[in-house]
């Protein structure tokens, strides 16, 4: 069925007075209202990780010795080095750019009494303007509308930039989780959406809005990680070069896999932390090589980007100060004083707090999300894409607007001390006035500064470090309004048409809670706490409440403050923070995959779930091909189906006997599936109205023929129905006509064609799997013979021929078929996977569950004792959703 709806939402090309069954609602993905969840569409695409043995493949072996495959492991590595030298040289790239516009912006704005011009991190220029003078001018409206303008001129950019390459919208994260876990998202991985989305995320940041640059470098890396082994470009026909040996689902999902990490590495200057986010995040089945070689990359990444951030900031080159994007400094006690320590033994029951209350402002926050999210589905997606822009534009000046008003009535302000860092803590590079010189006075009298406005009028970055390292700066009053409208605005700006982090917001927000927590500990309670912990706490527990992640995240933290011994109370908080946010619903992550209908796969099944086997939950209705099949058919097949995959069988009579009596399954499917078949008569006319645009005339008239036979076809299935209906028992009926002979479908037949019950379950031997892709391919090239001459004659294509097209094979709608014969015969045996995993009937689903994940596979064949195929089992199958359907049928069944 062909679905013409947008992205999100699969709205099927129905008539006006159809109806969809609960079954239809659950292949089309569409949203139920009463249930408001959206169920796994099927149309998405599965990866093939799982490698094709057939006989191209198998002479590629054959000529590969223990000399090519130390040269070929050889360029792995070259090549794991170049991806994560260029994700360190985009990192830059994007750090470069957001401080240079958001430098210029506020040096040519009068918001701001006290602004530091920072040109390429060389020398700090302060721009000091009289608040009176500006008051006594009038200047506050001018200088709103100047902030105005500025902003929705870099969001407006953003924002077209992602009506070009939509995918480049959000943090990219779900869509690589997704990615990694098998599942083909359009457009995800190529060089347009890079471009859009490493240009887009700086224009975003210094265009004010509460996002961060973090969670696009992720999926920006993973992008390079695709894309550099290919030595090819789709959307740049020019750079093509011969080298196809990593053209292939496996070899690109490692390296995304060590892209993706290497983003992380770059991010937060956390290689460790990167190679555990991809391993916990995202892959599905990974391996000590794979394991050695991300690792790698991340470092290759992080050390890139610390040479030349630290040469170009300190002009000092070989040093290597700035290690990531995101650092939070160095937390330590001024020495000499004994009575400062970091933490206590009794802070973490605190800690422990803290952990719960972030777990459920998380939950509050992705539920909120959530529901925003959805409301965009269904109202301004399906509206014209500008409407999109219109959004991005209302929410950064709504930001702009409450940040302003709420820096100049709210703010308070507080002296000015001229080492007001707390307890001798030191920041990047140990400059020890950094923290002073990011203070915003925002029409303070002399000697004093706006506490609000130092938090909003900063880069996310310097809002971080004032409230890990400055001492008693922010009143509880301030913290908690900054908290409330920083947390609304940023829930707000996660999901709109601009590329967009949620690592930093989510940090910066948590932060604020913590010192919150610090401040009334102090004040309140007499307590003598160290609130840069608590800000760090408060970041990790929100941030853990809000995304779910525990053992990445607990080492991304650890290595960017660089303090070991924050380790024990960040990783209790961060489980905590966990635990009470998955009481309530998923991470933001997984919701926004939820909502795209993508068929993700969890790392392990429910234990209730091993109730129901192979047998319980396989799809029994097969199409199928067989060793030697005709073009005609072929076409048919690949014309009229949606099937990536289909069993390679012949039939097997002589076991009919047994194979009846001995498998109760078989009865169980032909009572099952006797009311949903489709008459033969209606599937016949279906195909040959398809098969009429096939140029050949001869195979025309055969439709017509067939079409003049439809009608005595029809008569027989309705008579067969009765006598069904008359309550005659369809196994028997076959039982019956055991020995009455098949009708011939060896090769003139498409096995395709809707049958009658004997002829549908009839013995199968399972031969092999041959993918849809492959078929196209055959019949592109012309790979077939004739009925006169012997199959040896047909032409034999090569594994780089098979592969050629990667990753977008044509479609067979695309095909011109003039120049062959329909009567001509394809020898799919050369080329199909013979040698597939499979699994038995009566396999528990956990067994299956694991076998899947674990491998990759994208088909999982069912076949019985006797090597004759009973069903198959896709990605779809095994989904929470529908496992919990077919959980729910067996209940009522027993």
């Amino acid at each position: 069925m062909a679905c013409c709806g947008n992205r999100f939402c699969c709205q099927c090309c129905a008539g006006d007075g159809e109806t969809r069954t609960p079954e239809e609602l659950a292949i089309l993905g569409e949203l139920r209202e009463e249930e408001e969840e959206i169920l796994p569409r099927k149309d998405y695409e599965s990866l093939d990780y799982d490698r094709c043995i057939n006989e191209p493949f198998v002479e590629v072996l054959e000529g590969l010795d223990n000399k090519k495959a130390k040269k070929y492991e050889a360029v792995r590595w070259i090549l794991v080095f170049a991806i994560g030298v260029t994700v360190g040289l985009v990192g830059l790239f994007v750090d470069y750019f957001v401080h240079l516009f958001t430098s210029i912006k506020f040096s040519l704005l009068l918001v701001v009494d006290c602004l530091w011009y920072l040109y390429w991190w060389r020398s700090l220029t302060f721009i000091c303007v009289a608040v009176m003078e500006c008051s006594e001018k009038g200047c506050l409206a001018l200088s709103l509308l100047e902030l105005l303008a500025f902003n929705l001129s870099f969001v407006f950019i953003a924002s077209m930039l992602v009506l070009i390459e939509p995918v480049a919208a959000g943090s990219g994260i779900p869509e690589i989780k997704s990615y990694l876990n098998g599942v083909k998202i359009p457009g995800i991985v190529r060089l347009r959406t890079f471009l859009c989305k490493a240009v887009g995320v700086l224009f975003t940041v210094a265009g004010g809005m509460f996002v961060g640059k973090e969670g696009p470098m992720i999926h920006s890396g993973a992008i390079v990680g695709a894309g550099l082994p290919q030595f090819q470009s789709i959307t740049f026909k020019k750079i093509h070069f011969d080298f196809p040996y990593f053209r292939s689902d496996r070899d690109k999902r490692d390296f995304v896999s060590a892209g993706a990490a290497a983003g992380v590495a770059a991010a937060f200057g956390a290689p460790i932390g990167g190679t555990l986010f991809s391993l916990e995040e995202g892959s599905s089945f990974w391996n000590q090589a794979l394991t050695w070689k991300v690792l790698f990359c991340s470092m290759s990444a992080t050390f890139t980007l610390n040479f030349f951030r630290s040469g170009i900031s300190f002009n000092k080159w070989g040093s290597f100060q700035l290690p990531g994007l995101l650092n939070f400094g160095e937390f330590k006690c001024a020495e000499g004083d004994k009575k400062c320590h970091l933490w206590t033994v009794v802070d973490l029951a605190f800690f422990v707090l803290m952990g719960v209350v972030g777990g459920l402002l998380g939950a509050l926050f992705n539920c909120i999300n959530r529901r925003l999210a959805k409301y965009r589905m269904r109202h301004i997606h399906p509206k014209a894409k500008f409407v999109r822009v219109l959004e991005s534009l209302l929410v950064i000046m709504v930001t702009t607007v409450v940040v302003f008003v709420a820096s100049m009535t709210l703010g308070e302000c507080r002296d000015l001390k001229p080492h007001s860092h707390q307890n001798g803590s030191m920041l990047l590079g140990g400059a020890e006035d950094i923290i002073n010189s990011t203070v915003r006075r925002f029409f303070c009298p002399n000697s004093t500064y706006n506490d609000m406005a130092t938090l909003f009028f900063n880069p996310q970055e310097a809002a971080i470090h004032q409230l890990f390292h400055q001492d008693g700066t922010f009143s509880p009053v301030t913290l908690s309004v900054f908290f409330l409208l920083y947390f609304l605005l940023a829930c707000w700006t996660y999901g709109t048409s601009v590329p967009s982090g949620l690592f930093v917001p989510s940090l910066l927000c948590g932060a604020a809670f913590g010192r919150l927590v610090a401040n009334l500990l102090n004040i309140n309670f007499g307590m003598n706490v160290y609130s840069g912990t608590f800000a760090l706490i408060g970041a990790a527990s929100f941030l853990g409440g809000v995304v779910r992640m525990t053992i990445s995240l607990t080492v991304i933290l650890i290595e960017s403050t660089n303090e070991i011994t924050y380790g024990l109370p960040i990783m209790i908080t961060l489980m905590v923070a966990k635990w009470t946010g998955d009481f309530f619903n998923h991470g933001i992550y997984d919701i926004h995959i939820l909502l795209r209908g993508v068929p993700l796969l969890e790392w392990e099944t429910e234990v209730e779930m091993d109730k129901l086997t192979a047998s319980d939950i396989m799809e029994p209705n097969l199409t199928y091909v067989y060793p030697h099949t005709r073009v005609q058919s072929l076409v048919s097949i690949l014309r009229t189906t949606a099937y990536h995959a289909f069993p390679v069988v012949t039939e097997n009579r002589p076991n009919e006997r047994d194979f009846m009596k001995g498998n109760i399954l078989v009865s169980n499917n032909i009572h099952f599936k006797k009311a949903n078949i489709v008459t033969r008569a209606g599937e016949q006319r279906r195909r040959c109205q398809s098969m009429k645009s096939y140029p050949s005339s001869e195979l025309r008239n055969v439709c017509d023929e067939q079409e003049a036979t439809t009608a005595t076809a029809a008569a027989a299935t309705t008579a067969s129905g009765q006598t069904t209906e008359e309550g005659e028992d369809m196994l028997q009926q076959m039982l019956d006509r055991r020995y009455v002979p098949y009708p011939n479908l060896y090769p003139d037949q498409s096995p395709s064609e809707e049958w009658t019950m004997e002829e549908r379950f009839r013995p199968l031997t399972f031969h092999g799997l041959v993918l849809r892709s492959q078929l196209v391919t055959l019949l592109l090239r012309g790979v077939c013979y004739a009925e006169n001459q012997s199959s040896a004659t047909q032409p034999r294509l090569s594994h780089a021929e098979m592969t050629e097209d990667y990753p977008r094979y044509p479609d067979i709608h695309d095909l011109d078929l003039a120049l062959l014969s329909p009567r001509m015969i394809v020898d799919i045996t050369p080329y199909m996977n013979p040698c597939p995993y499979t699994v038995s009937p009566n396999t528990h689903v956990s067994q299956v569950f694991n076998l899947f994940r674990t491998m990759g596979l994208r088909h999982l064949p069912v076949v019985n004792a006797v090597g004759e195929i009973v069903g198959i089992i896709t990605r779809h199958n095994l989904t929470h959703e529908f496992l919990q359907a077919k959980l729910r049928q067996h209940y009522i069944t027993i």
